[in-house]
């Protein structure tokens, strides 16, 4: 079986034939192992998910999905929200399923959104002993080239072939564009074509061998909503943050991790306090304070402090408090955290007693913890102190006592046992031994280290944890406290 795809002779004839007289050219074919029925699988999550296939694209509103079988004259009456749907016949093809779909652009400044037609065939009059077709059809709703978005081919139609001999298991998947009058073939479209067909295939040939998603993202927050409030705060604070960024790091980073986790948390807040008044948050462990200031800006009341100052903060305090720095009025302050149940475990002199956190918070207080690295495992233990509900984002390895070290990887069968991964089923543990009902979303922000763990809901009353027995069942806690005045003397990592 080649590797890649092979190209079409040019002039070949058309495979498919539009009873319109429309000609659909053929650009690549490749032989494959893999069914209709998982060639239907990858093309449904392909429509459903175009960020696969281009990085411009955030995600797909499905408007309109019917099959034959529930109305096999596609009446299907159109309105604002559900435009009207282009339908093709072709000559032995029978129409089984179709779909409307609106494209939603990452950046909606650069190129509208793009409504489109995906029309699903199965070929007619096929026995088993011979080789049948199956095709899925792109009809994007537009009256000329110049319509068509940046992230689109320029072209009239799309078409993904497949063919299969079920005497052999053996078939091939292909790809034909139905061209412009006024705007043929190109280099660019040709390499669309290319890119195309290969992602068909290898999702293809992935679903054949088993292959099931890893992670599953979306599963706290619809995708729509928090992709909405993304671009709306990315448009909103975006280009002024990257211009005025003063840390050494990455500012198109930072920035569009914290928008992404931004967006997540005001809409899981809306779902959270639909019904009553928010209760403010703290950020643990803030680092550049750059979420604390989109938080703040966006209408919610909270703080956050970290053991070492940045220099951004004279960026994102002024603009909004006129209290001194670590008053109890000041958004982003110098602390250590040392929990209270630690405290009696070294006499602090006067000077550092001033700048320490004892972790306690008013009762119902937003607990983030964004990459916060000492402070990751004490999450959910502060949170069950206080009676808090907490977002955790783990990134570096550490344990209660702030040491760095490796969690064991995880004994159930199925789970990764990389670092990052270990850590981030230790910490859930943690969490769960606390009484916490733990939720996971994979977040959609520029980092691998992209796991958010949500505690919002308790199997179980606080009162009854015993948290010293958790400190140490995880390890214990000695050396914390000079671990955490390190910190106040050290260089800020990167986060």
């Amino acid at each position: 079986m080649s590797s890649v795809p092979e190209p079409f002779a040019e002039g070949s004839p058309s495979l498919i034939i539009d009873v319109s007289g429309a000609t659909w050219t053929p650009l690549f074919r490749k032989q494959c192992s893999f069914d209709r029925g998982n060639f239907f699988k990858v093309m449904d999550n392909l429509i459903r998910n175009p960020n696969i296939n281009s990085s411009w694209l955030f995600r797909a509103d499905i408007l309109t999905e019917l099959d034959s079988a529930q109305d096999p004259t596609w009446d299907i009456e159109a309105g604002a929200t559900r435009p009207e749907p282009i339908v093709v016949q072709f000559t032995g093809f029978h129409l089984e399923k179709l779909l409307v779909r609106r494209l939603i652009p990452r950046n909606p400044q650069r190129d509208p959104p793009l409504d489109q037609t995906c029309l699903i065939y199965h070929s007619t009059g096929i026995d088993e002993t011979e080789t049948s077709s199956s095709m899925v059809v792109y009809k994007p709703h537009v009256s000329s080239h110049s319509d068509i978005p940046f992230y689109h081919p320029k072209v009239k139609g799309v078409a993904f072939l497949h063919e299969w001999n079920s005497k052999t298991d053996e078939g091939t998947v292909s790809i034909h564009y139905h061209f412009f009058d006024d705007y043929g073939s190109s280099e660019k479209l040709v390499r669309t074509g290319l890119h195309l067909v290969s992602t068909l295939h290898k999702h293809g040939e992935g679903a054949k061998a088993g292959y099931v998603k890893r992670v599953q993202h979306d599963t706290v927050i619809p995708q729509p909503t928090v992709q909405s409030t993304y671009s709306r705060l990315k448009k909103t604070y975006a280009r002024k943050l990257i211009e005025e960024w003063v840390e050494v790091t990455d500012p198109t980073k930072h920035c569009f991790e914290d928008l992404g986790i931004a967006a997540f948390l005001i809409e899981l807040w809306a779902q959270m306090y639909r019904d009553s008044p928010f209760p403010g948050f703290v950020d643990i462990g803030c680092g550049n304070g750059l979420l604390v200031y989109i938080l703040r800006q966006e209408g919610y009341s909270g703080w956050g402090f970290d053991a070492r100052r940045r220099k951004s903060w004279n960026n994102f305090t002024h603009r909004t408090d006129s209290a001194s720095e670590n008053d109890a009025g000041h958004s982003l302050r110098q602390l250590v955290l040392l929990p209270e149940i630690l405290q009696s475990q070294q006499k602090l002199d006067d000077e550092l007693a001033q700048r320490v956190h004892d972790g306690l918070f008013p009762k119902g207080t937003f607990i983030i913890s964004n990459h916060a690295d000492e402070l990751t495992p004490w999450t959910p233990i502060l949170a069950t102190l206080s009676d808090c509900p907490f977002i955790m984002i783990p990134c570096c390895s550490h344990d209660l006592s702030g040491a760095r070290f490796r969690a064991a990887a995880p004994k159930e069968k199925g789970k990764s046992a990389s670092a990052y991964s270990s850590l981030v089923e230790w910490v859930k543990q943690i969490a769960q031994d606390c009484g916490w009902e733990v939720e996971t979303e994979m977040l959609r922000i520029p980092s691998t280290r992209n796991t958010g763990i949500v505690g919002r809901h308790r199997s179980g009353s606080a009162d009854i944890v015993d948290i010293p027995a958790i400190l140490r069942k995880y390890g214990g806690t000695i050396g914390y406290v000079d671990n955490a005045i390190k910190l106040t003397k050290t260089t800020p990592r990167g986060h």
